[in-house]
């Protein structure tokens, strides 16, 4: 869109297809990191496991994007606007410091693995050993670079590459069962040693699309009507475990994380190489962008061109140290915070306002939103260490509490409005 519409409803001639955006978010699945998180998951948990996690995790997010698009398409603002009304324009800046650090956190494990993607293929098709860290740099460098000057051209490249890497990876399933197991024996694969419980893997893939409710908004707002921005959801509900399937059904059949060297099984290195490049560049360019625009909205004195450079270099530190060793307690992480604000900006919008926001409304400070979010982050964190438990899956415990202490906290206005 030309307006992006930051501070502002989206007016009507900007409205667009729940469709079009729905593929667009199926989109975001294909690239390196949740491609490594289903092979990862696959391979420790067995095949059936992995089943029941992805459609567990699939479903739990469903359910929460289903509210928040609704927030989008109604109040026709993003959610950085929507977080200004349910948590005041300083606790607006708090959770945007939070989305932050979560956009860089994964610009940091797609560079990681995106580098490991280029030594493969180099080792692979040009028997040549190249050192990690100069290619985390130059790579680093050249996506700070597209977040500069040339995102909207690499988009449109994504736009081709993407359909034709999900009929690639089509296709190398069915290599996969040429060459590989019969799916009898993909479907009663079980690893000897079983590194993750079916609890913790789902909790993984939780946490590893958690923002996409909160964010949600971002995309929903730009949407015809309600039907259609539930037709927008589609996108995480078929397209976030085909995405995840795409990767474990090969990695099964090869033994292998790496996808590159699940490719070089089947002699697809170089195509495969090139499309998930493609795509990873583009999704990471966009994760970049998206953290030096949250970031501005903490530092508003600071130019564009500095936070990108500064988040870059961070970014690029973490890649270099070798963050993606703790990016399954990160994604945990991001399940203890993420679900509360959830639930605090879906009560917020739907019985507070009564789905009625108005721009001029907007408080400095929300005590109620901050203070139950604290609360509920803080439970959470003894359930996730389990202290003691509650429903024995915390990122439902963060949602629930969130929620529920912020009815508590606001129970007289909602008396009010309900009389």
């Amino acid at each position: 869109m030309a307006d992006q519409y930051t501070n502002t409803k989206v007016q009507p001639k900007d409205f667009t297809s729940g469709w079009l955006i729905a593929v667009i978010i199926a989109g975001t699945g294909l690239t390196l990191p949740i491609l490594y998180l289903g092979s990862e998951i696959a391979l420790s948990v067995g095949f059936k496991t992995a089943l029941w996690a992805f459609g567990i995790s699939t479903l739990v997010l469903t359910l929460m994007c289903m509210a928040t698009t609704k927030i989008g398409n109604r109040s026709r603002l993003s959610t950085y606007m929507i977080l200004h009304f349910s948590f005041g324009r300083q606790g607006a800046k708090i959770m945007n410091f939070i989305f932050g650090i979560t956009l860089l956190g994964w610009f940091s494990v797609a560079l990681e693995l995106l580098s490991v993607a280029v030594l493969d293929t180099a080792f692979n098709t040009l028997s040549v050993s190249l050192l990690q860290w100069p290619i985390i740099i130059i790579m680093g460098s050249l996506i700070t670079a597209t977040t500069f000057f040339g995102i909207k051209s690499l988009e449109r490249l994504a736009n081709i590459a993407v359909p034709i890497l999900t009929l690639f990876l089509c296709y190398v399933i069915y290599v996969s069962f040429e060459k590989g197991m019969s799916l009898q024996e993909l479907i009663n694969f079980v690893p000897e040693n079983p590194t993750m419980t079916l609890f913790e893997a789902t909790s993984i893939l939780v946490g590893s699309s958690v923002l996409f409710p909160v964010m949600m908004a971002d995309f929903s707002r730009f949407i015809y009507n309600d039907r259609q921005s539930m037709i927008a959801v589609l996108g995480i509900t078929i397209g976030f475990p085909v995405a995840l399937l795409f990767s474990a059904i090969p990695s099964i059949q090869t033994g292998e994380v790496d996808i590159i060297k699940v490719m070089q099984e089947f002699g697809l290195v170089i195509p495969a190489f090139v499309l998930l490049l493609v795509s990873t560049w583009v999704g990471n360019a966009s994760n970049l962008y998206s953290t030096v625009l949250t970031f501005s909205t903490i530092k508003t004195e600071w130019s564009f061109k500095r936070i990108v450079i500064l988040a870059s270099i961070i970014g690029i530190g973490l890649a270099l140290f070798g963050f993606s060793k703790y990016l399954f307690d990160f994604l945990n992480f991001l399940g203890v915070l993420a679900p509360s604000i959830s639930a605090i900006y879906i009560i917020h919008f739907f019985w507070v306002k009564k789905q009625r926001y108005e721009l001029d409304e907007i408080q400095e400070w929300e005590p109620a939103a901050l203070i139950s979010w604290v609360i509920s982050s803080i439970i959470t964190v003894f359930t996730y260490l389990e202290v003691f438990q509650l429903t024995h899956a915390y990122f439902i415990d963060s949602f629930l509490l969130g929620g529920l202490i912020y009815l508590f906290f606001k129970r007289k206005e909602l008396k009010k409005n309900m009389e």
